[in-house]
């Protein structure tokens, strides 16, 4: 780490951003060196993220909105949409960083996800899928808001979806087994993180990851 003019520290790799002290926990275990911020529900307290890194992802569980994604899935954003009215942030390098996850072993695809300000379910899962987002989340979407024109990326792993509501018994198995897939993803941030700072001559090609 170092400071800029200022005397501010300038963190040279991407910060990971979690929006409940759970996700945050879970996340650093497959963590070595990148830190990662607890922003809050909502992003209520995105003013903790650093004024300078390299990049900024959101991690965390998330909604699915249509059924080609399972609870245990993960979703790595292509865009992010803040809903109507807002235009949708593109990601930075989602198939290099969905290649990484899969080389670990996850079941991943990549597609658009959309920022709400509430949990989404019945029929509003169905508006938006139409609209082509893949998951919904309440954090992406201001976090995007605050990297300006620094390299973004979105990360959820579902525990919800159509078939599978969030309030029903079963969402505590679901959010379990959320939680253990969301502790490896780590070593995929970090790599993805190293070749996006040095500067993949190709960061698009070669991942394998699914784009339903």
């Amino acid at each position: 780490m170092t400071c800029d003019d200022a005397g501010e520290p300038v963190l040279v790799g991407p910060v990971v951003c979690a929006a409940l002290r759970m996700e945050a926990r879970a996340v650093r275990r497959g963590l070595a060196r990148t830190p990662v911020v607890v922003v809050g529900y909502r992003a209520r307290h995105a003013d903790r993220l650093p004024g300078s890194c390299a990049a900024l992802v959101t991690v965390g569980f998330g909604g699915a909105l249509d059924e080609r994604l399972r609870p245990g899935d993960v979703l790595v954003a292509d865009e992010i949409r803040g809903g109507p009215g807002t235009e949708p942030v593109p990601c930075s390098a989602p198939r290099l960083l969905a290649g990484e996850l899969i080389r670990d072993g996850l079941g991943v695809q990549v597609g658009p996800i959309v920022t709400t300000d509430h949990v989404v379910r019945g029929a509003e899962r169905a508006f938006w899928a139409a609209q082509g987002a893949r998951a919904a989340d309440m954090e992406s979407a201001a976090v995007a808001a605050r990297a300006r024109s620094r390299p973004v990326a979105a990360v959820r792993v579902i525990v919800d979806g159509p078939g599978h509501p969030l309030w029903h018994p079963g969402v505590v198995g679901r959010g379990l087994a959320a939680r253990r897939v969301l502790a490896r993803t780590g070593p995929a941030l970090e790599r993805w993180g190293v070749l996006l700072v040095r500067g993949a001559d190709d960061p698009n090609e070669g991942s394998g990851a699914r784009t339903p």
